[in-house]
């Protein structure tokens, strides 16, 4: 089966912009390895700046995807980087997936006796194997012994023993990594990998596993956080991740009375031992559903003071977000859109109204209560999976004079689906407000096709913003921008300060104003070069020459060959115990 077609815009479609941003370094960076596809299923690893390998996992049909899984703990919104690098792979080098066998087909190649073997082999590779094939088997020839183990696990409960062991290995591990000097934090990604499995359970239904699990990260954080603490090591991102799943875990299930005051008194307990806050655990405790200002909400009685009949806390965002989470969940849409309502939760509440299907009705409401960017991009990205692209061209646009922090990734977004739509002048009157954010240079080249007989009016504006724009990490774009118009001298007042970490952009510079202003060439790279041979450190006198070669083609350039060769004599004496540095000097090149 040949997979669907995927384009660049659908994939910015379903991922936030800061996971396609870093989906696409993975990509560049060559982290997905090869990507298989066998028959309806895609598979790749992806492999983390810490060197850990993700798998990816993409289910589709005749009708496009139908699933994608990555094994990382991402869960916020839309498809995480390890998905996005693997999407990108299959949208610009298709050729390149391997093609491998499915499973039946495997297994077809075997007789009665080959699979016999196959499975031993493997359950010796793989003992705990054994008892998922006990299982399976009994399942397919006793339907009996099938219902029964079905009622069976559901009652059963986790094992905390497994996940006690693996929090203190953590924090085991941290303490050496911090005594062989590591600067970054090695606990808050591995913890909250572990606190995701809790997130897990609780989002299928299992909120009394969930809480067994996060009893046992919880209790052993806890009584070992002293051993991290003497290295500097802080708490507040795990304790805000613990309350998150502790509030979903009580949420998702019914507790006794008995169970109540239990998880209250540990709360209580590890508050005063961590100092931690669990206050909003505590108050998810003591609500539960039977808040009698929440049940008044989810039935439609909206008051200006919301699910609140006190002082609304600082958390009460938090937690009505859980809650919208859970009500998603057990799809009770209607009681959702009552509480994002009461709470101010506009976001949620526009794209919910979007993804039931209630386009007009979202629009109407979006009028009247979309106050931010971040809102109209959820709005409209939600009405373009639902097809109603010109509605979501219509509130992306009203997005962008909206305040926010969002406008580079939205602008991109509403220029790609108004050239969908086939809005050339919207494409590029968005990709223009993205521009002002943040100077691109293959925007700027999409903006000289879009804007067709008119370039030269843009063109002057567009000169402008990168002129004044002083946001940091776009140098490489400015240069590429000016020495496309032949603006050497823009460049060079870019590129003539920077530190020589941007080496490759400056000799790109330097080798564009060879002939323009060779003096500023030779005075710009004679510095560098002198400061490294200065300094003595022979591990970078590589780097001084090169500087030196710039230096030399520039005196070349300009006629003064005899400038250059006095120069070079002056440094031979000045640094000739630099016996390194002298071999370099008589490379090819430095004549």
């Amino acid at each position: 089966m040949s997979i669907p077609q995927i384009s660049e815009f659908t994939i910015r479609r379903h991922a936030n912009a800061k996971s396609f941003q870093r989906g696409e370094a993975y990509y560049e960076a060559g982290a997905v390895n090869a990507v298989t596809q066998r028959g309806d299923l895609l598979q790749a690893d992806v492999v983390s700046t810490e060197g850990r390998a993700y798998h990816v996992n993409l289910s589709f049909d005749g009708s496009g995807l139908t699933s994608v899984n990555c094994t990382c703990a991402y869960n916020l919104e839309g498809w995480c980087k390890h998905v996005v690098a693997t999407m990108l792979v299959c949208a610009r080098h298709s050729e390149n997936i391997e093609q491998r066998p499915t499973l039946e087909q495997l297994l077809d190649r075997l007789d009665h006796i080959q699979t016999q073997r196959l499975l031993q082999g493997l359950v010796a590779e793989y003992p705990p194997l054994i008892e998922a094939i006990d299982r399976h088997v009994s399942w397919m020839t006793n339907p009996a012994v099938q219902e029964k183990t079905i009622k069976a696990v559901r009652r059963s409960t986790v094992d905390q023993v497994p996940f006690r062991g693996q929090v203190r290995q953590i924090l085991r591990d941290a303490v050496r990594y911090f005594e062989e000097g590591c600067e970054e934090d090695p606990i808050a990604e591995e913890l909250l990998s572990v606190v995701q499995t809790a997130v897990d359970f609780s989002e299928r239904g299992e909120g009394e596993n969930a809480i067994a699990i996060l009893e046992a990260i919880t209790s052993i954080c806890v009584e070992n956080w002293d051993d991290v603490a003497e290295y500097g090591a802080e708490n507040d991102e795990i304790v805000g991740e613990l309350n998150n799943a502790w509030c979903e875990a009580i949420l998702s299930v019914e507790l006794t009375p008995e169970e109540k005051v239990d998880i209250q008194i540990n709360l209580e307990a590890w508050q005063d031992e961590w100092n931690a806050d669990f206050g909003i655990v505590m108050e998810a405790l003591r609500q539960g559903w039977d808040y009698p200002p929440l049940v008044q909400v989810i039935q439609g009685n909206i008051t200006e003071r919301g699910a609140w009949e006190e002082d609304i806390p600082d958390y009460a965002d938090d937690l009505a977000l859980i809650r919208l989470k859970i009500l998603e969940r057990q799809e009770r849409y209607q009681e959702y859109l009552y509480l994002a309502k009461a709470e101010g939760q506009t976001q949620q509440y526009l794209t919910m109204l979007g993804r039931l299907g209630r386009v007009e009705e979202a629009i109407d409401a979006a009028q009247t209560q979309m106050n931010s960017m971040e809102e109209a991009f959820a709005l409209a990205k939600t009405l373009s999976v639902q097809g109603a692209l010109q509605q979501a061209l219509d509130i992306a646009q009203s997005g962008l004079n909206l305040p926010g922090n969002c406008q580079y990734e939205l602008g991109i977004w509403t220029s790609d689906l108004a050239l969908e739509w086939g809005n050339s002048e919207a494409a590029l009157l968005a990709i223009k407000a993205a521009f002002q954010i943040k100077p691109c240079f293959v925007d700027y080249q999409k903006m000289a096709e879009l804007s067709g007989e008119n370039w030269e009016t843009v063109k002057t504006d567009l000169l402008k913003i990168v002129r004044s724009y002083s946001g940091w990490g776009t140098e490489s774009a400015k240069v590429d921008i000016f020495l496309s118009e032949g603006l050497i001298d823009d460049a060079i007042a870019i590129v003539s300060e920077l530190s020589s970490y941007y080496s490759e952009l400056i000799h790109r510079v330097m080798d564009a104003a060879m002939s323009h202003n060779p003096g500023w060439v030779i005075t710009n790279s004679r510095r560098r070069a002198e400061k490294i041979m200065d300094a003595g450190k022979a591990e970078y006198y590589y780097y001084a020459v090169e500087w030196l070669k710039k230096a030399r083609n520039a005196y070349l350039e300009s006629g003064k060959k005899a400038d250059w060769l006095s120069y070079r004599e002056n440094l031979m004496q000045t640094h000739a115990r630099k016996r390194k540095l002298m071999g370099m000097f008589k490379q090819r090149g430095m004549d």
